[in-house]
C-alpha cells in the first residue's frame, strides 16, 4: 500500500515506446503462466510475481471487431496499432474494406503508430515469434484486404489485376523499418528457392510466383547503410548493434519454433531478439518504437496444448524483464497486453502448489479426473464408447498433451472477454479503466507525441508561461472577494447594532 501511496504520475513525453503483445494471452493465460513460472523455479507458483505484475497501471480493453463479437488478430491489431476498429481478416484498413475484396481496400487504408513514429524521426522495429508477415506484425506496416496474402502466390489473380500487393512486398516498401526479426523466409524468395536451413524440404522452399527475391531487394535498398540480413544464430550473434543501421533476421521459413522446441544453436530466444532490437534502435537520439509479439501463445492455444502456450507466455515475460533492464522508465513507455483471449479455463479445486498442468483432486460425476486447465472447444474433445477418456494414468504435464475440450473443433477458437492492458513509464496512467481496444494506439501516440495529436509535446514555457499570470489574477480576484466580504460583514454588523 505504501508503494501505491508513494507513486507519482510520470507526465514526461515518452521518448521510446515498447509494445509487448501476447497473442491470445487472456487473463486466464496470465494467471496460469504466473503459476507455471513459479513452479519451474520449484515454488508453489500462485504467489509468483511476473514482470508484468509489477506494472503499476492496469486497464481492460474491449476486443470485439466491427463485424464480429469475437475477433481475430487482424482486426485487433488494426485497433491497437492504427487506432481504428475494423472487420476480421483485414489489416491496416478500416471497416469499409471487405475480406478478400481488393477493390474495397483502395482509399480505406489506415496507418499505424509504427509509421507515425518513423515520420517523427524515431527508429522503429518489429520482433515476433511468428512469421513477420503474420497478422500482428503485418498490421504495423501493411494494408491488405486479406491477412493471408503473405506472398503473391497466396493472392487470387483478380486481386493482383485490381492492383493489390502481397504483404511481403509491402514489408520492404511501405515503411523504412530499422529492425525486422521473426520468421517467414519462404514468402520472400522465388518459387523453388531452396531454404538455407532445410534445403531438402520441398514444402519450405520459396513461394513467390513473380520471381522477386525480396531479401536481395531489401539489401539493395539499404546500400550505403550498415544493413545485415541473417537467418541463423551464428550470423545473428555477429551483428554488432553499435554499428548496425538495419537488421532483417528471418530464422525460419514460416513461424519460429515453440520455445520448448527451439534449437538454441540455431535460433535465439525472444529475450535475445528483443535485446538486439533495443540495442540497435536506442542509438537514435529521438527515440524508438518497438513492437514485440509473443505470437505462438495463440497458436498453442489453437492446438489445445496448454503446456506450450504457458511456456511461450513465460518466455514472453522474461523478454519484458530484459527490455525493462535495457531502458529507462522515466523516458520509456512500456505496455503489455493481448489482442484477444482464448477459451482456456482454470477450474476445479486443485490444492495450493499443485501443478498447473495437472488434474483436479476432485473427480467428476462420471468418477473420472479432469485437468485443471481445459478448453471450451478445440481438438481435445474425445469420446470413447460414449464417455470421455479416463486420464488417471495419463501424464498431462507433457508438451504434446492436448487438454480436454467441451466441443469438438479442429482448432480452438478465440474468446471474447476483455484483455488486460498493463503499462509503466511516461503517461502510463492513461492506460486504466475499461476502454475500446483502439484507444491504445491513440494513448501511445499521445504519450510519445507522434501522429496527429501533438498536445503533449508543447514546450514547457508554452504550457506554463500563462500560469503565474492566471494564478495572480485568481489570487487578486480572491483577495478582492475577501475584502468585499469583509466590508459586507462589517456593514451588516453595523446595521444590526
Amino acid at each position: 500500500m505504501q508503494s501505491a501511496l508513494n507513486r507519482k504520475i510520470n507526465t514526461n513525453v515518452a521518448k521510446n515506446v515498447v509494445l509487448f503483445l501476447g497473442d491470445g494471452m487472456g487473463i486466464t493465460t496470465l494467471t496460469a503462466a504466473r503459476i507455471l513460472k513459479g513452479q519451474l523455479q520449484n515454488q508453489t507458483g500462485e504467489e509468483t510475481v511476473m514482470t508484468m505484475d509489477t506494472f503499476p497501471n492496469v486497464g481492460l480493453a474491449k476486443t470485439y471487431s466491427v463485424d464480429f463479437q469475437i475477433p481475430d488478430s487482424a482486426a485487433t491489431a488494426t485497433a491497437y496499432l492504427c487506432g481504428v476498429k475494423t472487420n476480421i481478416n483485414v489489416i491496416g484498413v478500416n471497416a469499409a474494406a471487405r475480406n478478400g475484396a481488393c477493390k474495397t481496400q483502395k482509399g480505406n487504408e489506415v496507418t499505424s503508430i509504427l509509421k507515425w513514429a518513423k515520420d517523427a524521426g524515431k527508429s522503429v522495429g518489429i520482433v515476433t515469434t511468428t512469421r513477420v508477415q503474420h497478422a500482428t506484425p503485418a498490421t504495423s506496416y501493411a494494408h491488405s484486404a486479406s491477412r493471408k496474402w503473405y506472398s503473391d502466390a497466396d493472392m487470387p489473380d483478380s486481386a493482383k489485376l485490381d492492383g493489390c500487393t502481397d504483404i511481403s512486398s509491402q514489408l520492404i516498401r511501405n515503411i523504412d523499418i530499422d529492425v525486422i526479426i521473426g520468421g517467414g523466409r519462404k514468402y520472400m524468395t522465388p518459387r523453388g528457392t531452396k531454404d538455407p536451413e532445410y534445403p531438402r524440404d520441398f514444402s519450405v522452399r520459396g513461394k513467390r510466383k513473380d520471381g522477386r527475391n525480396l531479401i536481395t531487394e531489401w539489401q539493395k535498398l539499404k546500400t550505403g547503410k550498415v544493413a545485415h540480413y541473417v537467418w541463423n544464430r551464428t550470423e545473428f550473434d555477429a551483428v554488432n548493434p553499435e554499428t548496425t543501421d538495419y537488421l532483417m533476421a528471418l530464422f525460419e521459413p514460416g513461424d519460429l519454433r515453440f520455445e520448448v522446441d527451439r534449437d538454441p544453436s540455431m535460433d535465439p530466444s525472444i529475450v535475445e531478439t528483443t535485446e538486439k532490437a533495443i540495442r540497435i534502435l536506442q542509438k537514435n537520439p529521438k527515440g524508438f518504437f518497438l513492437l514485440v509479439e509473443g505470437g505462438r501463445i495463440d497458436q498453442a492455444h489453437h492446438d489445445g496444448r496448454a503446456f506450450m502456450a504457458l511456456h511461450e507466455a513465460v518466455a514472453f515475460d522474461y523478454a519484458i524483464a530484459r527490455a525493462l533492464e535495457l531502458t529507462k522508465e522515466h523516458e520509456t513507455l512500456t505496455i503489455a497486453t493481448a489482442d484477444h483471449s482464448h477459451t482456456i479455463t482454470h477450474n476445479g479445486y486443485p490444492f495450493r502448489g499443485q501443478s498447473i498442468l495437472g488434474k483436479s483432486p476432485l473427480w467428476a460425476l462420471d468418477f473420472r479426473p479432469y485437468t485443471t486447465l481445459m478448453y471450451g472447444n478445440g481438438p481435445g474433445h474425445k469420446l470413447i464408447n460414449g464417455s470421455r477418456p479416463d486420464i488417471r494414468d495419463v501424464n498431462t504435464k507433457t508438451k504434446d498433451y492436448v487438454q480436454l475440450s467441451a466441443v469438438p473443433l479442429e482448432s480452438a477458437t478465440h474468446s471474447g472477454e476483455d484483455v488486460a492492458v498493463l503499462a509503466r513509464g511516461p503517461m502510463a496512467h492513461l492506460f486504466q479503466g475499461v476502454n475500446e481496444q483502439n484507444y491504445i494506439a491513440h494513448a501511445m501516440a499521445y504519450a510519445a507525441c507522434v501522429g496527429a495529436d501533438l498536445r503533449h509535446c508543447q514546450e514547457p514555457s508554452e504550457t506554463f508561461a500563462t500560469a503565474p499570470v492566471e494564478n495572480m489574477s485568481r489570487t487578486l480576484h480572491s483577495s478582492a472577494a475577501m475584502v468585499s466580504s469583509f466590508f459586507s460583514v462589517i456593514l451588516a454588523y453595523t446595521l444590526l447594532m
